[in-house]
């Protein structure tokens, strides 16, 4: 599976590592497939222009991610398995190495709240506890 070739490598740089920590605060009790997709809206987001060109930036910016207080991220358990999980997502999407949600999907959020953006927006797909949007 490519996850499992992924799933240990290389420390990441510090922009890679903002992802790794969002997919874990973000998405660890979802599916591979659901934390990619977390993954990949951060890397769209960048990509945009309409959201800071960083991945950090992405993620720190705020009130877009709840995990994040004040642009500080948590710590997080180095020794978990979520933690393996994140690192080998992240290089996953950064290697585009399987396919995900389309490079429009810039917006995400769980099933469980109904943001009134949510009703401006085009939903793309439901992955687990995630509903993901395009404009």
């Amino acid at each position: 599976a490519p996850f499992d070739r992924y799933s240990a490598g290389a420390p990441l740089d510090e922009e890679a590592n903002c992802i790794a920590v969002a997919v874990s605060h973000e998405a660890r009790g979802e599916s591979l497939e659901g934390q990619l997709a977390v993954a990949r809206v951060i890397m769209n987001r960048a990509a945009s222009g309409q959201y800071p060109t960083t991945w950090c930036g992405v993620v720190k910016q705020p009130w877009q991610f709840s995990f994040v207080r004040n642009g500080y991220m948590p710590s997080v358990d180095e020794s978990s398995q979520a933690w393996r999980n994140a690192l080998g997502i992240t290089r996953l999407a950064i290697n585009n190495a399987v396919q995900s949600v389309p490079t429009d999907c810039l917006w995400y959020h769980a099933n469980y709240v109904s943001p009134s953006w949510g009703r401006r927006l085009t939903r793309v797909s439901q992955i687990g506890a995630h509903i993901f949007y395009r404009a």
